[in-house]
């Protein structure tokens, strides 16, 4: 019998699960777009500051937004429909411009005009997933994350937009399958599973620095636990692209070795990775790294970000406490 907590799960077609309200109500922010149409136009403003400032800097700058698996597999649902084109990630890239205030302010419809330079900075998603939606699973039935084909997916687009060579040998590395109850079907008594394939994707990078609470937090055997705060760096000597990366994303990326972080690992001389979808311009102005990345799930978009952010603060505020109590 399902459990009380499960009002928040939409339960489709064939076993497919999905997030439809929780804390950034999901579903809200494709029933009532015009609610967030100005947030979208905020988040367009936040990246084109960014691509300038960091342009500026000699660094090159790309934005991922991972589209609601609600909208990729909308045909899976039932009982529900949606509107794909009230997606905040379509939205971001292929929206107008919201009427009043803000369209009429000069400087933010001039940069909505210059569409060319925005759709270089975004890098979409959305297009090449309901693309391929029924070639694969691309996200975990019951999870709300991506599958490693999905992972893969968003990875190859990343690195065409980056000017990089995706790895094809990163789809032929050891794997198993298991049943998989993930971030949804776990809320269920008993839970619900599907099968699903695990990737062993960590062969050539090195992970060369874990922040304290990382470390802390591995030798405890509770690295999964971790979110915003969490930091870590890995060196490739056998990379095909020698350049330097900086990745600011969320558990789409991933601090553990089975997203998109440890698949740039891979391909990347160096990556640093920051759970984080603010900025850090301190950290970027110290490591001087040639590429910058931030990811950001599409239900997240509900929070623009504060790119005033530092991770050593955050982690000092958040974790201090724990790893002063923490055995040596």
């Amino acid at each position: 019998m399902a459990s009380s907590n499960t009002d928040h799960i939409h339960v489709g077609q064939d076993g497919w699960l999905f997030l439809k309200t929780g804390t950034n109500d999901v579903l809200g922010q494709y029933e009532r777009p015009e609610e967030t149409a100005e947030l979208i136009w905020h988040w367009r403003s936040l990246v084109a500051t960014r691509e300038r400032r960091l342009r500026a800097m000699g660094i090159l700058y790309r934005h991922v937004v991972a589209p609601e698996k609600l909208m990729i597999y909308d045909h899976r649902l039932d009982g529900i429909t949606i509107r794909p084109t009230a997606s905040p990630a379509y939205r971001l890239l292929h929206g107008e411009p919201p009427l009043g205030r803000l369209r009429r302010a000069v400087g933010l419809y001039a940069a909505w005009r210059r569409r060319r330079r925005w759709r270089r900075t975004c890098v979409d998603l959305v297009t090449p997933m309901r693309a391929q939606r029924d070639t694969a699973d691309l996200y975990c039935r019951t999870d709300t994350h991506w599958s490693f084909d999905g992972c893969y997916l968003a990875y190859a687009e990343i690195c065409r937009a980056l000017g990089a060579e995706p790895r094809e040998d990163l789809r032929d590395r050891p794997s198993f399958e298991t049943d998989h109850d993930g971030d949804l079907g776990s809320a269920f008594d008993p839970p619900r599973r599907a099968r699903s394939r695990t990737v062993l994707m960590q062969r050539d990078a090195v992970r060369r620095y874990g922040s304290p609470i990382v470390e802390a937090r591995e030798k405890a055997g509770l690295l999964h636990t971790l979110h915003v705060g969490a930091h870590v760096v890995y060196g490739n000597d056998r990379a095909t692209d020698p350049r330097r990366l900086a990745l600011f994303g969320d558990s789409f990326s991933h601090v553990m070795p089975y997203m998109l972080t440890i698949m740039l690992a891979e391909t990347f001389r160096e990556v640093h990775f920051i759970w984080s979808t603010s900025l850090d311009w301190a950290y970027i102005e110290r490591v001087r790294p040639d590429i910058v990345v931030t990811e950001v799930a599409e239900r997240f978009m509900v929070q623009l970000p504060d790119d005033t952010f530092s991770v050593e603060r955050y982690a000092q505020e958040r974790f201090g406490a724990e790893l002063a109590a923490a055995p040596a």
